[in-house]
């Protein structure tokens, strides 16, 4: 217990004096509700309906492990006894930000409200590639690219922890599609993997530090995640020096003897797998030397380093939920909705609306009621119950939950001189005819996806783009509001005046969407993921094993390799319904000034952004670099970003500096990043497929990094 002692020395201390059976119990973790259908009861001292318990080692002074989900807010599992949590927006809105002190307040807001519940353990820290744009999941994620999914998540993790808790790093890896999750075998070369899902997982454990990586469900080349020896022991924690604990996914493990070895140092959430084999089984495995006692002292010793580390021992837990902030909770997850929504579209400068219009029109989506949450394991449930409930699923991954935030009541406090109508869109001709009537109309359509399931298409479900369709021939001024958990195709797109990304917008977000519409926020989010024009533009027109037969098991090959999003795009000349970090603002913008150099080998772009309209605002500068003569997986990367914010009239000086990863290829054999010497574009944009992105030209001699993109010079050194 003495604190001035390091995590790693505490921890050997303790690990001296644990028994056996403490030893075994400190890698076993429990579903923290009773499972009916298994007919099993969770632990006494586990909260009901949360996510998982581990047994700690009281006589010794180290805590119980307490789990929730929490990736977007402190979630709860379904029954009698919800706790209602702030719920931020989804991950693609917080990615669509492009703002690390975001995403950092959001993770601090739900650690602080986590700790305040009483649990020290947040299953958070999505950093999946958007890679299958229909994947049921990509809500909770960072979007396709692994400089900002990684710097994004990164940040979310860095403020879960300041409160003194730990938070995964997740889903280790390539867990790109819910469809047959626990049988798909993902097939893709090492060097194409180490470029992209596993560069954002390595970006965002070097930012945000997590405590514990969570191991997928998904087999990696024949290998499930959590028993894949290269995945746990080489990559994670040989190659990037891990020093936590890597936890199961609930129902991911397969084996006793073979997943220890392979690096796995805790099941969790028993009964969902098969059996208990970090139970009974490991004990007889380790007195039979099948698991030597060295690899039971490690698994246990990662655990117990960590819960040192972020402060689980000194800082422990205690159930205080009235100490809650709600209302400045709500301004976090308000703020992240704001800055996160993409305005796609703003012909004739329909948006923002203007308080004088007389008669509005707001159709469909449950605007009346609240804003849409995606379902799964991740579904925060808000103060205030469901707005729309009954709407099926109403098991797992649902309910499908409408947060009581109702855009129509904030569009009314909006406009209070103004007559203002709400129709549910399900009589489209009196939909149509009320927009005919109408000053401005503002639709709002939806898109449900949740946990354990993909989406057949990128279509809106359920007649919505008729619907829309219908409204916009009847009124061409139709602004749509869209609620989705990625990207959807729009038939209706060149009828419509507006068009406005919201996302899932969270607990706040019906205010969010009003504040945005009426120009009280002035719109900076731009697009994490790339907009497909149609399904056949991506490298799998459909889904791989979709929809799923249980228990069959299949592949699906990344033959796109580290191409994904707008990387394919750009290699097969493919034109997007809209690119990568596009989004468009209330004022006008100019970018300039690109300068560019190298200093040992690292290359360093700054330029000027210019607000040359009438409105302040924020613009997300995008750098981008294409070798001339290497050639890579795609024509060019995404190498930094800086969101910046300029009064009208006025210019900002802005600079990154570029990994040197995301200058090199990856080279299996020797573990190492290769830049190759040569000439490369350095770009200035504001998307990936700007037409008015300035470069510059920049040299750089040939270069090798090491696995954690250090220099290999550096390292002999050392």
């Amino acid at each position: 217990m003495n604190t001035k002692l390091g995590a790693n020395e505490r921890a050997n201390l303790v690990l001296r004096e644990m028994t056996l059976d403490e030893k075994l119990k400190l890698v076993f973790g429990y579903f923290g509700g009773d499972d009916k259908w298994k007919k099993t009861t969770r632990p006494a001292p586990a909260y009901d309906q949360s996510a998982g318990f581990v047994y700690g080692v009281p006589r010794l002074g180290i805590p119980h492990l307490w789990e929730t989900d929490a990736g977007l807010g402190v979630a709860s599992q379904a029954g009698p006894n919800v706790r209602h949590a702030t719920a931020l927006p989804s991950g693609l809105n917080t990615a669509a930000t492009w703002d690390v002190g975001t995403a950092y307040a959001g993770g601090a807001m739900i650690g602080a409200e986590a700790r305040a519940y009483g649990f020290n353990v947040l299953l958070a820290g999505g950093v999946n590639l958007l890679r299958e744009p229909r994947n049921g999941r990509n809500f909770e994620y960072g979007g396709e690219d692994p400089l900002l999914a990684g710097r994004i998540v990164g940040a979310q993790i860095k403020g879960i922890q300041s409160n003194h808790v730990v938070s995964t790093l997740k889903h280790f890896a390539l867990n790109d599609q819910e469809s047959g999750r626990t049988t798909v075998n993902v097939r893709i070369d090492e060097a194409a993997a180490r470029m992209s899902d596993l560069l954002a997982l390595q970006i965002a454990y070097e930012d945000g530090n997590p405590g514990a990586v969570m191991c997928s469900y998904n087999l990696v080349n024949g290998v499930h995640a959590c028993e894949n020896a290269h995945l746990l022991n080489e990559v994670l924690k040989a190659d990037w020096g891990f020093p936590g604990w890597v936890m199961s996914d609930w129902g991911a493990v397969h084996s006793t003897v073979p997943a220890a070895n392979a690096g796995l140092d805790q099941q969790s959430g028993m009964p969902f797998d098969l059996s208990d084999y970090f139970g009974a089984p490991l004990k007889e495995a380790v007195l039979n030397g099948w698991v030597p006692r060295a690899r039971l002292d490690d698994m246990a010793r990662r655990v117990l380093r960590s819960m040192f580390a972020h402060g689980l021992v000194d800082h422990p837990v205690a159930p205080a939920p009235d100490t809650i902030a709600a209302r400045a909770d709500a301004a976090v997850s308000l703020k992240d909705a704001q800055e996160g929504m993409v305005l796609l579209k703003n012909d004739a400068r329909v948006l923002p609306l203007r308080a004088a219009v007389k008669r509005i029109a707001v159709i469909g989506g449950h605007a009346d009621k609240g804003v849409l949450a995606g379902g799964g394991s991740s579904l925060v449930y808000p103060a205030g119950g469901n707005a729309v409930p009954g709407i099926a699923p109403t098991t797992w991954p649902g309910p499908v939950m409408y947060y009581p935030s109702a855009p129509l009541d904030a569009i009314r406090k909006r406009a209070p001189g103004a007559t203002v109508t709400y129709a549910d869109g399900t009589d489209r001709a009196a939909a149509a005819a009320l927009a005919r009537a109408s000053d401005a109309v503002v639709v709002f359509a939806t898109q449900w996806m949740g946990e354990g399931m993909d989406a057949p298409d990128l279509s809106l479900p359920g007649g919505q783009d008729d619907l829309v369709a219908a409204v916009a021939a009847a009124n061409p001024k139709t602004v749509v509001v869209l609620e989705t958990g990625g990207p959807v195709t729009m038939p209706w797109l060149r009828n419509v005046a507006g068009v406005l990304e919201a996302w899932y917008p969270g607990t706040s977000g019906g205010e969010a969407i009003a504040s945005v519409l009426f120009g009280d926020v002035n719109p900076s989010g731009h697009l994490p993921a790339t907009f497909p024009a149609s399904e056949a533009q991506l490298p799998r027109p459909a889904v791989d094993g979709f929809p799923y037969v249980p228990e069959r098991r299949f592949e699906t090959d990344y033959l796109e390799g580290a191409a994904v999003g707008y990387k394919w795009f750009d290699l097969k000349g493919l034109k997007p319904l809209f690119p990568f970090g596009f989004g468009l603002s209330y004022t006008d913008f100019a970018l300039s000034g690109l300068a560019a150099d190298v200093k040992d080998g690292i290359v360093h772009a700054s330029f000027t952004v210019t607000n040359t309209g009438k409105v302040a605002g924020k613009e997300v500068a995008q750098v981008y670099v294409a070798p001339v003569g290497a050639r890579w997986e795609a024509p060019k990367r995404l190498a930094g970003f800086a969101k910046v914010a300029v009064a009208p009239g006025a210019s900002a000086r802005s600079s990154v500096t570029v990994d040197p990863r995301l200058l090199a290829v990856f080279d299996p054999t020797t573990k190492t990043w290769n830049v190759a010497a040569g000439d490369y574009r350095v770009i200035l944009a504001a998307s990936a497929a700007d037409d008015k992105a300035a470069g510059t030209t920049v040299h750089l001699d040939a270069a090798a990094y090491d696995v954690n993109g250090k220099p290999l010079q550096a390292r002999a050194a050392e």
